[in-house]
């Protein structure tokens, strides 16, 4: 095996490991505001149905990654290594911030970057990317529409409801989080399964793109880590920003959420996790009353979304040439 091969597995894994422990907040960070478990105890959780997520799903979002963004014929180690180090800068510094942003955003933007530095504008599949955008794009809208009408339909079933419903609501959000961290484990870690499989291909160790076992087990095991390390900065911010949160809006947001993620999990669409779970806690606050959320706390999360890809692409060029120049 290459040095440049065992490079690009080392950076997919840190990615990867970054990429748990920057989006653990999506999974916990409602059903530790609500008190309904502690850190330690929903982090654990987390990442043990992280690691079993691609398992149950399969790694229709890996093929997606492998075939739909670039010509194999202008792939290189190269241009993955730059890619994957653009999007560990960039989970790093919105990490160190706070700010909730994409990893999903991030991997995409420094391969975009990087493959239009090393091949040129016709080096990208346009058909395949723009699928990539729909699903990256559309995929939050759907998460605050469904957590508003799943929020709408509990309120439709508790008008006759007794204070015991709000115990109810608490054991419930176990299962909606352990759905929840299986979707983020199938999304997710497929894209660094991609990324590796797409290294294996292009320095000859396999023939056709096709997820070895073993690269299924050492992503998930990644993102397991970096799950169970969880990122206590983005926790606060999605946890207690937006609005004070109780069992109720922690059940609605996690099953919404993980309706969406896992959807675009089964049918390849590699969406962002963080921002379908933002936006579903927005939608069940607003599901319960509008005025409720702090609307202008979104100012900053999208502000992060929108720059995410455009910075790492940028990132990624100078990165790439600087690997280039290394290489030779």
């Amino acid at each position: 095996m290459s040095i440049w091969l065992i490079a690009l597995i080392s950076i997919a894994l840190i990615f990867d490991f970054l990429n748990g422990f920057h989006d653990s907040a999506n999974v916990v960070a409602t059903i530790i505001s609500s008190r309904t478990l502690s850190g330690k105890k929903a982090l654990m959780m987390a990442a043990l149905a992280n690691f079993a997520g691609p398992f149950i799903f399969g790694v229709a979002v890996a093929n997606t990654i492998g075939h739909g963004i670039a010509v194999s014929d202008f792939i290189t180690i190269q241009v993955l290594i730059a890619a994957l180090i653009s999007a560990c800068i960039w989970n790093l510094v919105t990490w160190f911030f706070g700010i909730p942003a994409s990893s999903s955003h991030a991997l995409i933007g420094g391969l975009i970057g990087a493959v239009f530095i090393g091949g040129g504008i016709h080096a990208l599949i346009s058909k395949g990317i723009i699928k990539v955008f729909i699903a990256l794009f559309a995929s939050p809208i759907i998460g605050l529409f469904f957590g508003w009408l799943v929020m709408k339909i509990i309120f439709l079933f508790l008008k006759k409801a007794t204070p015991k419903a709000d115990y109810i609501f608490k054991l419930g959000q176990i299962p909606t989080a352990i759905a929840m961290a299986l979707s983020h484990g199938a999304n997710d870690a497929q894209k660094t399964m991609g990324v590796i499989t797409l290294g294996l291909v292009t320095t000859g160790y396999q023939k056709e793109f096709s997820v070895p076992t073993w690269v299924i087990l050492i992503s998930a095991s990644a993102i397991c880590l970096g799950t169970f390390g969880g990122g206590w900065r983005l926790i606060k911010t999605l946890g207690a920003k937006f609005y004070k949160i109780k069992p109720i809006h922690s059940f609605a947001s996690q099953f919404a959420s993980a309706i969406v993620i896992i959807t675009a999990s089964i049918f390849g669409g590699p969406v962002s996790t963080t921002q379908v779970v933002s936006m579903a806690i927005m939608g069940a606050g607003a599901g319960e009353r509008i005025s409720k959320v702090r609307w202008r706390v979104l100012k900053n999360i999208f502000l992060s979304w929108v720059l995410t890809i455009p910075v790492t692409a940028l990132l990624s060029i100078p990165i790439y040439w600087l690997i280039k120049l290394l290489t030779h």
